[in-house]
């Protein structure tokens, strides 16, 4: 009679990495002020973290999230749609809207909840979703628990995308979902041939920008970037980046948000964000407005990162973004140099299959604003070391040439 639970009795991979010492997941930051961290008793360069703007640590908006605390508690014990909504929630609402220019938006407690629960909300049965094959896991999910079907395109290839819209029904309702900034890659997505496809097609355009508000455009993220905020339909945010808090919203034209507000199990269902949340998110947003300079400065770190990785012979892809991704290639590899790198006082994040194609295995990379050069100069001094001790520039330039080959 066969078990439930053997899968997990028989699962040993990531028990065989615990065992020789390099399982590189769960594992504790006791303590972090942004650029830097302290793992496992060693002080290390933080360049593992998407607190883009570098404004988690920021006195004020621990400030604003001290202060929600104490006035409103810990907790608002109770879903949006019942007793749940607070004022602040209203209000974050109405910025969020403003600053993406749409006419309404929608705050959710996480960000992979707002992909699914809007997703979910809108495409029923007959419609179609389709998805970048890059796309986040939360629009993969959304898309598997929607009553829809989801069709796939190859990463970023617009005569791909045209193929599959090509071969739909044209009276079926159509969303496509991208990535406004590819959070693996780095890549930004090319919005105004999507944009201009999509058109043609009549299907509706989501991108979800969790990695570019308050990167790209300016930090009012991708359509921003490209100007074309009024011809992307939807537009979704996290606020676990820039906005040094937790949560996501979901922005657009104020009958479609209405709708996805009475239709969207993941808010309906769940517990709201709370004051100290929404709050802190409040304070972030107010600082991206008023004070450009981060932004600034997080673009400076990355363009200085990127000239000094490539200058010592490493791989970094397609990124031009804040991201940046370290191919290696292979999966233990992958996981050495990362070891190696902790030991010499960098911490990234090894990224294996199922998160990157097979054979594609990389050290995700990414910079922040509060970064300073000295922090900077450290981690590129690692990745010398590294990359000598491990041969991993030679390994990239051959993975470069067979590629190119």
């Amino acid at each position: 009679m066969a078990d439930l639970f053997d899968k997990a009795y028989n699962d040993n991979r990531a028990k065989e990495a615990m065992d020789l010492g390099v399982y590189p997941y769960f594992r504790a930051l006791s303590d972090t002020e942004g650029a830097v961290a302290r793992f496992e008793g060693r002080e290390v360069v933080m360049i593992g973290s998407n607190n883009y703007l570098g404004l988690t640590t920021d006195p004020r908006v621990r400030e604003a999230a001290t202060e929600a605390i104490q006035r409103y508690g810990t907790s608002v014990t109770g879903s949006r749609f019942l007793n749940g909504t607070l004022e602040l929630h209203l209000e974050l609402d109405r910025r969020l809207a403003k600053f993406v220019g749409k006419e309404a938006a929608l705050t959710f407690s996480t960000g992979y909840q707002t992909n699914v629960g809007t997703i979910t909300a809108l495409v029923q049965k007959g419609d179609y979703v389709i998805i970048d094959k890059d796309d986040h896991a939360s629009i993969v999910d959304g898309c598997m628990m929607c009553r829809g079907e989801m069709k796939r395109f190859r990463h970023s290839d617009i005569s791909s995308l045209e193929d599959v819209l090509s071969k739909l029904p044209a009276d079926a309702g159509k969303l496509v979902v991208v990535d406004g900034v590819y959070s693996m890659g780095g890549d930004i997505a090319p919005l105004p041939q999507i944009v201009e496809i999509c058109k043609r097609y009549g299907a509706r355009i989501m991108v979800d920008d969790a990695h570019g508000i308050g990167v790209t455009g300016n930090g009012r993220g991708t359509a921003a970037h490209f100007g074309l905020t009024d011809q992307v339909d939807l537009i979704m945010g996290t606020f676990s980046k820039s906005f040094a808090s937790i949560g996501g919203f979901i922005a657009g034209d104020a009958r479609v948000v209405h709708y996805i507000q009475h239709h969207a199990r993941s808010l309906i269902f769940s517990a709201a964000l709370t004051a100290g949340q929404a709050a802190a998110a409040l304070k972030a947003l107010d600082i991206m407005e008023t004070e450009p300079e981060h932004v600034e400065s997080l673009w400076d770190n990355a363009e200085y990162m990127r000239k000094g990785l490539h200058k010592l012979g490493y791989n970094t892809g397609k990124s031009n973004t804040p991201i940046i991704p370290i191919i290696i290639g292979e999966d233990f590899r992958t996981v050495i140099a990362w070891h190696a790198l902790i030991d010499e006082g960098v911490y990234t994040n090894p990224v294996l299959p199922p998160g990157v194609p097979t054979g594609s295995s990389l050290l995700r990379t990414s910079y922040m604003a509060t970064h300073k050069k000295e922090h900077l100069d450290r981690a590129l001094h690692g990745f010398e070391v590294v990359g000598e001790r491990l041969d991993l520039v030679t390994l990239n330039n051959e993975l470069e040439g067979a590629a190119t080959g």
